[in-house]
């Protein structure tokens, strides 16, 4: 695997956002979390209404990272083998017949699962061990995924008749949960120059495969301070209302806070944040750069904040602003 600068690093990092702007409007800062999760090794929820351009972001990455795709439509009626594969038996020449596992579309680099709560929890839930170890066991045999290995999974936050809410085991998998947002009047027209015309914008392949992944092995490398790490920890610690250093709102609406893997997810998020920002060290900014889309899903508010109308954007944010630096 051939490694990167840091300026090597922060330059195919530009090149990329760049390519997949001439096909994506506006909504860098999806493009943005939607590469820190890649290259973090990590998997991302995108969550907004019909016709943003949720399924073309992840067809567009990877062309420009000459990666394989697959696309699953999640539906009430798929099965777990239609995601994963399943054995299958087959007659030999000499008449013999034995099984062959034939390979589902989980074997993938992007996995694009869109409208994943539409089909049912126990479909949901083949996909908990290719995220969380990169490999598939069917029939007591485990077959590795190759790397890299990404799942991008939608859903439509408006419309929930005949949905199936991730649980959250499941939403614990996702390193960012990120917000697609409606473009402006202006991302609009842009929008329709470029989409109703004969010819689509091309786009040129700037990585790949082993390329991505020594993205990831350089992110890796970046230090952390024990002061950010500390930093860290105590936002994570104060999104759970029985903590002492938890501030009035999440004492008072929320039920569950986030579990380590979202102290996780914002160090590694730090590490690319700060590599795109040129510094081969994590700052506090980082942190506070990716805590939103690390912790956002994370968090379980209680009847009280349900019925008060508040988000977990909301939570986020005051315990941004409660948990001092050290």
């Amino acid at each position: 695997m051939t490694k990167v600068t840091p300026e090597q690093f922060r330059e195919t990092a530009a090149v990329i956002e760049a390519e997949v702007g001439k096909y994506i409007v506006g909504q860098r800062g999806v493009i943005r979390h939607t590469l820190v999760c890649l290259v973090a090794g990590g998997h991302v929820l995108l969550e907004g209404v019909p016709g943003l351009g949720k399924t073309m972001l992840v067809r567009t990455l990877a062309r420009v990272l000459d990666l394989n795709f697959a696309r699953i439509q999640f539906t009430p009626d798929l099965m777990p083998a239609d995601i994963v594969g399943t054995d299958i038996l087959e007659e030999a020449e000499d008449g013999r017949r034995e099984f062959r596992f034939q390979p589902g579309p989980v074997f993938t680099n992007l996995l694009l699962a869109d409208e994943i709560n539409r089909a049912t929890p126990k479909t949901q839930s083949a996909l908990l061990e290719a995220m969380q170890e990169c490999t598939v066991t069917v029939a007591n045999r485990s077959y590795p995924l190759e790397p890299p290995f990404m799942v991008l999974a939608t859903q439509n936050p408006i419309e929930m008749e005949g949905t199936y809410p991730l649980p959250e085991a499941q939403l614990d998998r996702f390193l960012f949960k990120v917000n697609v947002v409606y473009p402006n009047s202006q991302e609009l027209v842009e929008i329709l120059n470029r989409t109703t015309r004969e010819a689509e914008p091309a786009v040129d392949v700037v990585a790949d495969g082993p390329g991505v992944r020594a993205l990831g092995s350089l992110a890796r490398q970046v230090p952390v301070a024990s002061p950010v790490s500390d930093y860290a920890a105590r936002l994570t610690i104060a999104t759970h209302p029985e903590n002492e250093a938890a501030p009035d709102v999440v004492r008072r609406f929320v039920r569950y806070g986030s579990s380590p893997r979202g102290a996780q997810a914002l160090i590694l998020g730090g590490k690319v944040v700060a590599l795109l920002a040129g510094r081969y060290n994590v700052a506090f900014e980082d942190l506070r750069a990716v805590a939103p889309a690390a912790l956002r899903h994370r968090i379980l508010l209680n009847f009280e904040g349900q019925a008060e109308g508040v988000s977990t954007d909301d939570v986020v944010r005051e315990v941004l602003g409660h948990v001092a630096e050290p």
